[in-house]
């Protein structure tokens, strides 16, 4: 079966390094801006290099969120850091890693196992994580919630 989604993201500059991205499918604008390590960047601002972050780390999630439901699997809270590392390699930036740290707090220790096996799951079926060239670092915590 061939399946096939599409997504439109559109930007407007504004000033200076600032944009506004916006797309007909959804509610919210967002200001973006190269960022404040480059030349005339823009601090505080959401840069390109936040947003693959961002959609690396949020990709998890909604794949974790996905797996866990089909799994039955309760839990009281999940979060995730994720910090991604730009370099210069061969005369070009790239986003050369992106390490991911979710949080998963459980309600039972008899689930942990399981919960591993899930987090696991959803790293490895991102489609994100799938899509780009950089190196995924995963280093999941489980707690258990009391």
């Amino acid at each position: 079966m061939n399946i096939e989604h599409d997504y439109e993201v559109d930007l407007n500059w504004v000033q200076d390094r600032i944009g506004i991205l916006y797309s007909p499918e959804l509610n919210d604008e967002m200001q973006v801006a190269t960022p404040p390590q480059f030349p005339k960047g823009v601090d505080k601002v959401w840069s390109p290099e936040h947003l693959f972050t961002a959609a690396v780390n949020s990709c998890l999630m909604t794949t974790f969120l996905s797996i866990a439901d089909n799994s039955k699997l309760e839990f009281k809270k999940f979060n995730s850091k994720s910090y991604g590392k730009l370099e210069m390699i061969d005369g070009r930036y790239i986003m050369s890693e992106i390490t991911l740290m979710p949080s998963l707090t459980i309600l039972k220790e008899e689930d942990r196992e399981k919960a591993l096996r899930i987090l696991n799951k959803a790293e490895a079926a991102c489609l994100i994580s799938n899509s780009v060239k950089s190196k995924i670092i995963f280093k999941p915590e489980i707690k258990v919630a009391g």
